[in-house]
C-alpha cells in the first residue's frame, strides 16, 4: 500500500508540473497535528494518520482565511475524508461510517452518501480514488453494478458529469456513459409511478423516521424526482458529448417531465413549498421539509417558485441557533419521533445542510430574485462551521439538536460520519470556482462583501492547470495586486478590484 501511495505522489507532481503560488502547504500542518493528537486511532484504512499530511499535500487544495475556525475545519474535513479511503482487493473506494454495517453492500459500501462523496472528492489530484470506487459501484460485482447501487436514492449520474466538470476526463466519463444509462432504467423500472414521478420510502431516500412518510409508504416525493431530474439532464449532456441525438432528445424529454410533474403535483400553493405527496389519498403531506429545497440542487424549478426560499432564514420553519432543520419547527410534528433512532423531523442533519447550501448557491448566481442573500448563505455556512465542533475540537457525525448543538448519535458509530460535503461549498461555493465544460474559468465568490478582507485558494488542480484565487482588498496580504484575481500555473488570468463574478480563459 505505501509504495503505491508514494508513486501516486510522484507521478502528481511529475504531472501537474506546478504547485501552489501564494500559500504555503506546511504553514497549516499543525492543523494536521492536532487532529493525530485528537483520537485514538481504532479503524486505519488505506491512509494512515502519520501518512495523513504527505497525502493531503499531495491531494488537497489549500485555502486561507481570516476566520481559524472555518480555516481549520477546511482541513479537519479533507482529514475525515481519507479516513474513508478503503484499499480492496479491486481498488479504492470510499466508506460512510469507518466501523461495519450490517445493511452495508461488500466493502462496507453504502450509496446513500455516493453523490456527496464525488462532488467532494472531485477536487483531489489524484483522480484514481473515486475512479476506482466508480468503476466498483458499477462494474465489479461480476462485471455488473454492487447489489445495493440502488439501495438508496442517489444523484451519481449528475455528480459524475460535475466531477467531469472539474478533472477534463472527457474518456472516464463517456466510457461510464453505459452504466450510469442502465442505472436509469433500473430506477424507472423499480420506482417510477403512473403519474410520472418517482417514489420512495423515507429511509430509502437516507431520511428516515419524517414526519412526511414512513418506512413502507411508497411517496413520490421532492428529493427522488430533483436527483432524477437531475440524472436526465446529465446523461443528456453525456449522450451530445458522445454523439447519441436520440439518447440525448429522450432523456431531455424525460427530465422535462419531471420537471412539470414536480412543479404540478408537489407544490403546495398554501405553502408556497414542495412537499411529498401521500400515496394514500394522492394529497400533499401538508409539512414542509428541507427536502423541498433539493430541486435547487439541480436548477430545476421555474423563477415562479423562488417564494418557497423565504422560509429558510425563518427561525419560525427552517433557520435554528444550530443549522437548518429538517422539517418545519412549526409542525405539531417536530421532533415527535423521540431521538437517537435517526429521525429526520427536524433534527441538522450535515447531509441535508450540504444539500440545502448547494441549493441555495445555485439560487443565488442562477436566479433573479431579492429572497436570500450572499450575507444569508455566509450566515448559515458560519453555522454549519461551528456546529462541527464537539468539546472544543473539531467533529463531524451523523446528526445534531437544532437548539443545543449537541451530536445526538454514539460516538463509536457516528465519528467521522462520510456522509455530506463542506471543501465542496468552501472551494464552489464561498471562494467561488464555477466549474465549467469549457475552456473559461468562472470565479463567483459567495462570500459576501465586507466579511473578509483577504483569503486564497491555492493549488486546485482544475482542467489540468493549478489555480490560484486570491481575494486581497488592500493588495497588502499577499501582494499580487488589489481585489479579486484567478491564476492559472502562477499566470494572472483575470482580475477585479471589486468582490464579483469574474470569468477569464484557461
Amino acid at each position: 500500500m505505501r509504495v503505491r501511495l508514494l508513486y501516486s505522489i510522484l507521478f502528481l507532481l511529475i504531472a501537474t508540473g506546478s504547485k501552489a503560488q501564494v500559500l504555503q502547504a506546511d504553514a497549516f500542518k499543525h492543523y494536521v497535528d492536532r487532529f493525530n493528537t485528537m483520537e485514538d486511532e481504532n479503524i486505519v484504512q488505506a491512509i494512515p494518520n502519520a501518512a495523513s499530511w504527505e497525502w493531503m499535500k499531495a491531494n488537497i487544495p489549500f485555502f486561507e482565511c481570516p476566520d481559524k475556525t472555518w480555516e481549520e475545519l477546511y482541513y479537519y474535513r479533507w482529514w475525515t475524508l481519507r479516513k474513508h479511503i478503503k484499499q480492496t482487493d479491486q481498488g479504492y473506494v470510499f466508506t460512510e461510517f469507518l466501523v461495519q454495517r450490517s445493511y452495508a453492500d461488500k466493502y462496507n459500501l453504502i450509496s446513500s452518501g455516493l453523490g456527496h462523496h464525488i462532488y467532494e472528492a472531485r477536487w483531489l489530484h489524484d483522480k484514481k480514488y473515486m475512479d476506482d470506487n466508480l468503476h466498483i459501484w458499477y462494474r465489479r460485482n461480476g462485471g455488473k453494478p454492487m447489489k445495493k447501487l440502488r439501495f438508496y436514492s442517489g444523484w451519481n449520474a449528475d455528480a459524475v458529469y460535475h466531477r467531469y466538470l472539474v478533472n477534463g476526463d472527457r474518456d472516464f466519463l463517456l466510457d461510464l456513459y453505459p452504466d450510469l444509462e442502465a442505472d436509469y432504467k433500473g430506477w424507472e423500472e423499480e420506482r417510477k409511478a403512473k403519474s410520472g414521478l418517482f417514489w420512495q420510502y423515507d429511509v430509502r431516500d437516507a431520511m428516515e423516521e419524517t414526519i412526511s412518510g414512513g418506512r413502507r409508504e411508497k411517496n413520490p416525493r421532492p428529493s427522488i424526482n430533483g436527483y432524477m431530474y437531475g440524472n436526465a439532464k446529465a446523461l443528456e449532456l453525456i449522450a451530445t458529448m458522445k454523439g447519441f441525438s436520440e439518447d440525448a432528445a429522450l432523456f431531455n424529454k424525460k427530465a422535462d417531465t419531471i420537471k412539470k410533474r414536480t412543479e404540478a403535483l408537489l407544490w403546495n400553493p398554501a405553502a408556497d413549498f414542495f412537499e411529498v405527496r401521500k400515496e394514500k389519498g394522492d394529497t400533499l403531506a401538508n409539512v414542509m421539509e428541507e427536502i423541498g429545497f433539493i430541486p435547487w440542487y439541480f436548477n430545476m424549478p421555474g423563477s415562479q417558485y423562488n417564494k418557497a426560499w423565504k422560509r429558510l432564514m425563518d427561525a419560525k420553519h427552517f433557520y435554528a441557533p444550530f443549522g437548518i432543520t429538517t422539517a418545519d419547527r412549526s409542525h405539531p410534528g417536530f421532533r415527535t419521533h423521540g431521538c437517537c433512532n435517526c429521525e429526520w423531523d427536524g433534527a441538522v442533519w450535515p447531509f441535508a445542510t450540504a444539500q440545502t447550501l448547494t441549493s441555495m448557491g445555485n439560487f443565488l448566481r442562477n436566479y433573479q430574485q431579492s429572497v436570500v442573500s450572499r450575507t444569508d448563505y455566509y450566515r448559515l455556512m458560519d453555522t454549519y462551521v461551528r456546529s462541527q465542533h464537539r468539546d472544543g475540537k473539531p467533529y463531524i457525525g451523523e446528526y445534531l439538536d437544532e437548539k443545543t448543538g449537541a451530536w445526538l448519535k454514539g460516538e463509536e458509530r457516528s465519528r467521522y460520519y462520510n456522509h455530506s460535503t463542506f471543501n465542496d461549498l468552501m472551494i464552489s461555493g464561498i471562494a467561488g470556482l464555477v466549474p465549467r465544460a469549457d475552456n473559461r474559468i468562472e470565479v463567483d465568490p459567495l462570500l459576501p462583501k465586507g466579511k473578509w478582507d483577504w483569503f486564497a485558494l491555492d493549488n486546485v488542480l482544475y482542467h489540468g492547470k493549478i489555480i490560484t484565487i486570491i481575494w486581497d482588498k488592500t493588495g497588502k496580504k499577499y501582494y499580487k495586486g488589489k481585489g479579486l484575481s484567478v491564476w492559472a500555473n502562477g499566470k494572472l488570468i483575470k482580475r477585479s478590484k471589486r468582490l464579483t463574478k469574474i470569468i477569464g480563459v484557461l
